[in-house]
């Protein structure tokens, strides 16, 4: 299974479905295979989610009078436009601190990235459709279309690729029982992901 996941999977391979597939609980899964570019992000740093985006929709917290905490590091990867009023936002989150990493498998998969190696990652996922229910705390008042991956494996194949500015290929089970979104929304998703990756405010060129 490793050997297969060193590289880039050409199709849905029905060993690693069935490998993975076992260790989720019983639901409906919709694979697919992505091709992602990781940036890795800290929260309330540059280019954090939930102190910049998160905020210019919602708001801060009420109560804190700050940005929603993730409490961990993460990975951006994508988003593009789904319509005039809403946006597309792609995440990567890691089961485990970055910070965890073996420094040296980091660097032996980034080597191999360098000479051009695609190697793929596997993630369960989720679609979530949400939208501020009033835009009186918003300065950018807009639905967001949160398609997150989890990692189940693949964490050392991230940080390589962040670190050396190189894509991986993502193996993501999407979790639609879990998802807060309907059918017609994911099926959408692929024709979305094709699109160009494109920051909000931004507009596709006629």
């Amino acid at each position: 299974m490793q050997e297969r996941l060193a590289g880039r999977l050409s199709e849905l391979d029905d060993d690693i479905l069935d490998a993975f597939g076992s260790l989720l609980p019983e639901g409906d899964y919709l694979p697919s295979l992505l091709r992602v570019e990781p940036r890795l992000v800290t929260p309330g740093q540059e280019g954090d989610y939930f102190s910049g985006e998160q905020v210019a929709a919602w708001g801060i917290d009420a109560f804190w009078g700050l940005p929603e905490h993730p409490r961990t590091p993460y990975y951006r990867t994508f988003e593009t436009v789904v319509d005039e009023g809403a946006h597309l936002y792609e995440f990567v989150v890691p089961m485990v601190p970055p910070s965890w990493n073996e420094p040296e498998r980091v660097e032996e998969y980034a080597e191999q990235m360098r000479r051009g190696a695609v190697p793929t990652a596997v993630a369960v996922s989720t679609l979530d459709l949400c939208q501020p229910a009033l835009d009186l705390h918003s300065t950018d008042y807009h639905g967001h279309w949160g398609l997150t991956h989890f990692l189940l494996d693949g964490h050392h194949k991230l940080a390589a690729a962040a670190s050396v500015g190189r894509p991986v290929q993502l193996l993501s089970l999407l979790a639609l029982g879990e998802s807060l979104a309907a059918p017609d929304d994911h099926r959408r998703l692929a024709a979305l992901r094709s699109q160009p990756s494109l920051s909000r405010g931004t507009r596709p060129t006629p």
